[in-house]
Order: structure tokens, then C-alpha cells, then sequence
């Protein structure tokens, strides 16, 4: 069995286009190639959708939970390809079978859990299949398709 992969902040931030306030993800662990990885993400009061969603009682937003289990994706797959520094950029596509099943509020510590359905070194297109969870308890589920925009001159090869 091969060993898992990690990322921190610095190497998330070299992987993704993404900045505050729409980083969701604050490091990447367990990263088994392309395959599957699990993402975790500090939920703080201090993130500024907490102001207007809601008011007096904070909760974060659907889209943003999808959004980060995307972002641990597209962390897997610049890990998994070895494409760091290479502009990669991952567009969503598709969102099915979408449940949200708890909140999730300041203080929690949530876990995005993903594994690649489809896709192949060098293909354009790929699917997920997505989970986040607090405390063990599911958060929300999806199914998710993006379009992998490889940056062949960096990427070399494979891409």
C-alpha cells in the first residue's frame, strides 16, 4: 500500500486558485493518489457569511460546504498528479443527489470526505462522490462532476 499524502495551507494555496474568504479548506490529509482524500476545515466565526446567514444565529451556508468538499478535491488531484504550481483550475459542472443533513455552525471542525467516481491522468472531465461530517454525523452528501482545465505546458505530459 502506498502512503498517504498530506497538504498544508501553503501547498493548498499553490494547488488552488482560491483566497480568503473563499478557501474553504484548511489542510488535506489522507491523500491516496487521485483516488480519495479527506479535506478538514475549522469553521470560525470570523468568516463573513456568518454575518448575514444568519443574523444572531450563525450557520453555514449549503453551496460553501459543497464548495469546500470541491476545493479537497481539486487538493487531491494536484497532490495525486503531482500539478502543484501549474495553474490548475476546476470548474464545478454538475451537483446531484445533494443532502444537507446538519448544521454546521462556528466551532465546528468539519471533514470533507471525497473519492474520484470517474476520471484518469490527463482526462478532462471527472466525478465525486462527496460527504462532509461533524463529530461523525453527515453534514451534507453529493455527487459532483467538474472540468479539469490542466495547464499542459507545466503539467508536462501526463496532462
Amino acid at each position: 500500500m502506498a502512503e498517504l499524502k498530506s497538504a498544508d495551507i501553503q501547498l493548498i494555496q499553490r494547488i488552488l486558485p482560491h483566497r480568503y474568504p473563499f478557501l474553504l479548506v484548511d489542510k488535506v490529509v489522507e491523500i491516496d493518489g487521485y483516488a480519495s482524500a479527506v479535506g478538514i476545515k475549522n469553521v470560525t466565526m470570523n468568516e463573513p457569511h456568518f454575518q448575514g446567514h444568519f443574523p444572531g444565529t450563525p450557520i453555514m451556508p449549503g453551496v460553501t460546504i459543497i464548495e469546500a468538499m470541491a476545493q479537497t478535491a481539486g487538493v487531491m488531484l494536484g497532490v495525486g498528479f503531482d500539478v502543484v504550481d501549474t495553474d490548475l483550475l476546476i470548474y464545478f459542472m454538475s451537483i446531484d443527489k445533494c443532502k444537507f443533513r446538519r448544521k454546521v455552525v462556528p466551532g465546528d471542525i468539519m471533514k470533507m470526505e471525497v473519492t474520484t467516481v470517474r476520471g484518469k491522468p490527463g482526462g478532462k472531465i471527472f466525478k465525486f462522490d462527496g460527504k462532509a461530517t461533524v463529530d461523525g454525523e453527515i453534514a451534507a452528501q453529493a455527487e459532483f462532476s467538474a472540468f479539469v482545465d490542466w495547464d499542459k505546458e507545466k503539467a508536462g505530459n501526463d496532462a
